[in-house]
């Protein structure tokens, strides 16, 4: 195993991932347009998409859904810590858990702790990875956190 985890964009495979590890994956700004038209269309309540009734609610201003926040999570998972070479999908999570509201104007920071990383014992050019990831704002508050499964292509021989 080496000491460096490939970048953004470059190829990953179930070898480079490491048991234990943690990978700090960047972050993404929350943007209050993008919260209410996340919201609109998939989560139209009030406190997602209604700046007057919002302030309010227990809230006291907008927040941005839970599954955006998700979403927004899974973006910089998918861009930092995937790769399109050996990333195979994901039977589901066996977590998710929202801790704190997340409100436009923050920024959001990813970090990957892999708990588990198994060769497959049905699909030999697979392995199966299980993820911590965790979700903090700029306060370095929690807002976010799930433990799933992916798989992930064995490196093919030759391939260093």
């Amino acid at each position: 195993m080496s000491n460096t985890f490939p970048g953004p964009g470059e190829d990953k495979y179930f070898e480079d991932y490491e048991a234990g590890r943690v990978y700090e994956l960047g972050s993404i700004r929350v943007e209050l347009g993008e919260v209410i038209d996340f919201a609109t269309r998939y989560d139209p309540q009030y406190f997602h998409i209604d700046e007057i009734r919002a302030k309010e609610s227990i809230y006291g201003g907008i927040i941005a859904s839970g599954w955006h926040t998700a979403s927004m999570m899974m973006r910089v998972f998918a861009d930092s810590f995937l790769s399109d070479v050996s990333s195979q999908g994901s039977p589901g999570l066996d977590e998710l858990r929202w801790y704190h509201p997340v409100r436009p104007g923050g920024t959001l920071f990813v970090r990957a702790v892999v708990l588990e990383a198994r060769l497959s014992k049905s699909k030999p050019e697979l392995g199966v990875m299980r993820t911590r990831t965790e979700v903090h704002n700029q306060n370095h508050e929690l807002v976010l956190s799930s433990t799933a499964a992916n798989f992930i292509r064995r490196r093919p021989a030759g391939k260093t």
